[in-house]
């Protein structure tokens, strides 16, 4: 098969996997491109022991092998797939309990975009951030592949969103989502347009993208009893700040990462989320092929770009 190298951003062939107990191969259709996989190229994500080394978190095809041990996903079946490596490449092996069956009003392109992001969202505002309905939630990035769904399955559980993006035709597509308040991060008094829509305390829960350079605001903005979950650091690693304002409001903050996570921990988390495939509308910005995979990465920095990029991986030759 032809897969992506990631030590030198090139093309190599590989011979095809075989699936191990409770595994399935998928002939992927299209790929999920995340900013993890910027990170991988960088040296700064390594794939967790055990995990392909090749790039892409999430594809969309179809099961053309099983192991005997598989017995909820069928040959022949169209599947999106959450992974920890391998998704950009013609073939991959997947666990059974990291697939879902495509709904039939969903193409390959748009299933692509669905199992990393849902996956993310679900993991951390409701499993992580215990969000309820009628709380006021604060989402960073609302244009992101990530901030896309998660405005609409924050909707969905009854809460009111906040978000931020970089554009007023941006912040206009996130209310479009659902969105109840959206602030453009460029302007100059974003955080008080943020305090003033959140009202009354504060947020009850912030997923939060930025890291330290946005931590001393985002703590400023949660009401008492309130939760951060913590799923990027697009703005820094390291801050120092007055641990007095955890004690007195109560807050709980929260560190969470799903790649490194056991597949067990991953099947519940695509049980859970089977729920929310047929009423969440993935956000597909662009679709390239697999060829064109480093102008993908950099599609997902242009201030354009909103919603998810994909790639499309073309079939194997014929012998």
């Amino acid at each position: 098969m032809h897969a992506i190298d990631p030590l030198t951003l090139k093309f190599a062939n590989l011979p095809c996997p075989r699936p191990q107990s409770g595994e399935v191969v998928i002939q992927v259709h299209a790929a999920g491109v995340n900013r993890a996989d910027l990170l991988q190229v960088a040296g700064h994500y390594p794939p967790p022991p055990g995990a392909s080394d090749i790039l892409g978190l999430e594809v969309a095809g179809v099961v053309v092998a099983a192991s005997p041990a598989v017995g909820s996903i069928d040959v022949g079946q169209r599947v999106m797939a959450l992974l920890t490596g391998g998704g950009y490449a013609q073939y991959v092996t997947v666990p059974e309990g990291q697939c879902l069956p495509i709904p039939s009003h969903l193409d390959m392109v748009q299933a692509a975009a669905l199992p990393e992001a849902l996956a993310t969202s679900y993991l951390n505002l409701i499993m992580l951030g215990k969000l309820q309905a009628g709380e006021t939630v604060l989402i960073h990035g609302g244009s992101g592949g990530v901030g896309s769904i998660a405005i609409q399955l924050a909707t969905q559980h009854g809460a009111r969103v906040l978000t931020t993006a970089g554009s007023a035709d941006k912040c206009d597509r996130c209310r479009q989502l659902g969105a109840a308040v959206a602030v453009n991060y460029h302007d100059g008094d974003a955080i008080e347009q943020l305090r003033a829509g959140a009202g009354g305390d504060g947020v009850d829960l912030i997923v939060d993208i930025l890291g330290a350079g946005g931590l001393v605001d985002n703590l400023s903005l949660l009401a008492t009893d309130a939760r951060m979950v913590c799923i990027g650091m697009q703005r820094g690693r390291r801050t120092e700040i007055d641990l007095g304002s955890l004690l007195t409001k109560r807050l709980q903050l929260i560190g969470s990462t799903l790649r490194a996570l056991p597949a067990e921990r991953k099947a519940e988390i695509v049980a859970a989320m089977r729920q929310h495939v047929n009423t969440i509308e993935p956000q597909v910005h662009a679709t390239l092929p697999l060829r064109d995979f480093v102008r993908a990465h950099q599609l997902l920095d242009d201030e354009e770009t909103f919603g998810k990029i994909v790639l499309a991986v073309a079939p194997p030759a014929e012998d």
